[in-house]
Formats: C-alpha cells, structure tokens, sequence
C-alpha cells in the first residue's frame, strides 16, 4: 500500500477509536498523575519512559492540553482519553503530560476541582537554557523571525497584554504567549506557588530534567517511588525523544543577559523548595 492511502487509513481507525471512546467515557477512569511541565524540559522523554512500564498507562493523545485550552470541552472528554474503569486499572499509574499546565495560571484550581488527589511531576531545567531551546523551536516551527537576544528583549512587550487578560479572563487563550514566553516560562518559583496553593508538597515531584537525562533509570524508580507502583523494568528503552538542536553558538552576551535575568527567581525556588540545582555557576 502506497503511503498517501496508508495515512489515510491510520487516519480513520484512530478516528473510529476516538469515537469509541467518546461513547464509552462516563466507563473511563481520570488520571492520578500529571507531568505539568516545563516545556524544553524532557517531558516528551519521561512520557516515553513511563509508556514502556506495564503498569503505566498515559493519555490517547501525547498532550491532552485539557486543563489549559481544552477545557470548555467537559469532563467527559477528558474522561475519553484514558482506560476503562476496571479492577485492573484501578491497581495502575494513569497519566498525561502536558507541558504548558505549569505556567498556565488557571491550571492549578481546575486540575484540584477534577483531580484533587492528583500526584504531579515537575521537570525543571536550567531555565537559561529552557529558554534558548524555546527560542530554537520557535525558530524551527516558523514562528519567530527575530534573532535571539532581539527576540528575548522584545518578550514584555510582546506578551504583558496577553499575560493580563489570560489572568483576567480563564477563557483567553494567547497564542503569543505559547510562543513567544522564553523567559516567563523560566521562573518556575512563580508557577509552583500556584500549585502549592492547592497540591500538599508532598503531592508534587520536582525533578532536575539534567538527572533525567543523565540518569534516566534511577530517576524513573524515584517516579515509581512516588506514584506508588512497582519499577518493573524490562527492556527500557532510555534514548532521549524531542531532543531539540542548534548548531548556533549562544552570544556571551546572550548568556550574560539571561543568567542576570533568571539568579534572583532560580533563588526564589531553591528556598522555595529546599533544594540548590547550582543553575547560576558560569558556563564553561
């Protein structure tokens, strides 16, 4: 069979089965974890990970984006992407990841009315970096034509309007936000305390996403740890997955510019958290 007809029938069965398990949602169980983020921080990577595990069951879809753009939609679609309710199901960790609930300030108080007992995970990473691979994408998919350092001056600018009325108005959604958020999306001390002010701390798991790189396997153990399920590892397959890549070198002046900027929220977070993730030592 020829790709074009090929496409098209993958197209219809995943249809057919959406459909299917549209009649069939009041049946279906809500997630008792959600990876909320950071965008750029191996969110697609420990989806991944955890995909492979057999007690682990994640979303139809790669980000279900209910708790931010979908959520007009009702319950009974979000219902729609995860497993029937049953005896084996309840015994397992069903989840979804998507990545822009953590910055999204509505996300927080809807995700504890539908899910209060919700264990959340957090990836978090050097936020200097985060947003010079979000730049990239950005590049990558078109949407930014500024260079660089233009493109991060210009950020306030660009998006203040629309970070005040998503603030004002749970139904406004920004596509400049999404895109055009570089460093916002950085100060993560701002992000967790719009969780903490409904999730117990104890219910949320703030990972380094350079351990997760580095050491995938224990960090995937610590996970099993916190959602309660046993590591049952059997052929894992640890390659990274929607790993970003610039072959541009970052201006010094770049560098400079973004570790100034994010030193004072990186500490907010550290006290906020308990924990030093040494973002703010010189690159090498």
């Amino acid at each position: 069979m020829s790709p074009k007809p090929l496409k098209t029938l993958t197209r219809i069965l995943k249809y057919a089965r959406w459909n299917c398990r549209r009649l069939t949602a009041r049946h279906r169980t809500l997630p008792n974890f959600i990876i909320i983020g950071a965008q750029k921080a191996g969110t697609s990577s420990l989806r991944y990970y955890l995909k492979q595990l057999p007690n682990v069951k994640t979303g139809f879809r790669k980000e279900v984006h209910f708790f931010d753009r979908n959520y007009t939609r009702g319950e009974s679609w979000y219902r729609a992407h995860f497993p029937l309710a049953t005896g084996k199901s309840s015994r397992m960790a069903i989840g979804e990841a998507s990545p822009y609930y953590l910055i999204y300030p509505h996300a927080p108080e809807r995700m504890h009315a539908l899910v209060p007992s919700a264990r959340l995970i957090v990836l978090l990473r050097n936020p200097r970096e985060r947003a010079i691979s979000h730049y990239y994408h950005s590049v990558k998919k078109n949407r930014e034509s500024l260079p660089l350092y233009e493109a991060l001056l210009a950020e306030e600018e660009r998006i203040g309007d629309a970070w005040n009325k998503i603030l004002e108005d749970e139904h406004f959604l920004s596509f400049d936000h999404r895109y055009f958020s570089y460093k916002q999306r950085g100060v993560y001390a701002d992000q967790l305390e719009r969780y903490f002010a409904f999730f117990d701390k104890k219910n949320v798991l703030v990972i380094d996403s350079e351990r997760l790189l580095s050491d995938p396997e224990n960090v995937l153990r610590d996970i099993c740890v916190f959602l309660q399920i046993d590591p049952v590892f059997k052929n894992i397959n640890f390659s990274p997955r929607n790993v970003g890549i610039s072959k541009d070198k970052t201006p010094e002046e770049v560098t400079q510019y973004l570790n100034d900027y994010f030193r004072p929220h990186n500490k907010r977070l550290y006290e906020l958290i308990g924990r030093n993730f040494s973002w703010d030592e010189p690159v090498s």
